[in-house]
């Protein structure tokens, strides 16, 4: 497995994330204890949540997540081994609306430390940009966390490209904390906003891209043909805007390629994405410990010059 670094001179991490917004979710504490140990024991050892996760279950209140990895964390002794990335900024039962004011950052901050059961986050990124406040005020939020030694690296998710690159210039400009990351959508099925509208400021910056949905909600995974297949998981009506002409060419590409290495379209699409020179790492989830085999076949892959040119042919937008 090639660990990487999320910059030069900091902790090598494993190059794929688990995403934990399944923490408290579609898994309870025990399940989830039960994931993330396999996980770790895989060699893995990055895990993203997010202070509102997962507050979109009837009677959840947003935390949850993170009440179960501090939880984790705090059973298994094994704070210093873990890379944790979480998020502030979002909506939830309580924001009605994105904010990255630095009041809101500072105070949701000190929140997720609490439920994380620790002193220290190593990658707080922001959820959503709101476009409204300043950036340098966001940006120097973030410089007091780094300061005071809660936070080791900031991070931006949601957040357009002209406020993205405002937010890298003004760092630069200000002596403020830079973005070392950037979390956003991109699979091999949606490829086209990020390539065209963040992959060249991912370069020019330096990013470490951490790619969400890199599933698609599930849908590279192979186990939805049809309409009747949403039953088998709780975003199964997710992916009804993937069953066309093109997702399904790309499934068959999956699936060629998936025999030939003797694996599943799971390990295909993120290994896909980890030949992405951009790409840092992708985040996904697992809700059975055998999901896990496919991270485990993932980063073994190389493909040669061939697959890759046929992935992106079966894929092209």
């Amino acid at each position: 497995m090639k660990n990487r670094k999320i910059s030069a001179t900091d902790l090598e991490v494993s190059p794929i994330v688990f995403g934990g917004n399944v923490f408290g979710w579609t898994l309870d504490s025990y399940e989830s204890f039960q994931i993330l140990n396999n996980f770790i024991e895989r060699g893995f050892n990055f895990i993203d949540t997010a202070n509102n996760y997962s507050y979109w279950k009837p009677g959840n209140d947003g935390g949850e997540s993170e009440r179960i990895l501090g939880e984790w964390m705090h059973r298994s002794k094994n704070r210093q081994e873990i890379i944790i990335a979480t998020k502030v900024g979002g909506r939830g039962i309580h924001f009605d609306k994105p904010n990255s004011t630095k009041k809101h950052i500072l105070e949701q901050t000190d929140q997720s430390l609490i439920r994380l059961k620790t002193d220290y986050i190593d990658l707080l990124q922001l959820h959503y940009d709101d476009g409204v406040t300043e950036v340098e005020e966001t940006l120097s939020a973030f410089q007091d966390l780094i300061t005071l030694g809660k936070v080791r690296w900031a991070g931006a998710s949601n957040i357009t490209p002209e406020r993205l690159e405002e937010s890298l210039k003004a760092s630069g400009n200000h002596g403020l904390p830079k973005y070392q990351s950037l979390q956003p959508l991109y699979n091999i099925y949606e490829r086209e906003s990020f390539e065209k509208s963040y992959k060249d400021l991912a370069e020019k910056y330096n990013l470490s891209v951490l790619t969400y949905y890199s599933l698609a909600s599930g849908f590279l995974t192979g186990k939805y043909r049809n309409e009747q297949d949403f039953s088998k998981s709780a975003r199964g009506e997710g992916i009804k805007k993937y069953l066309n002409e093109r997702g399904f060419a790309i499934l068959k590409e999956l699936d060629e390629i998936a025999y030939k290495y003797q694996t599943t379209p799971t390990a295909i699409s993120l290994a896909w994405l980890m030949h992405q020179p951009q790409v840092f790492a992708p985040i996904a989830s697992a809700t059975k410990i055998e999901h896990l085999n496919a991270f485990s076949d993932a980063v073994r892959i190389e493909f040669n010059q061939e697959d890759l040119e046929k992935l992106n042919e079966a894929s092209k937008y």
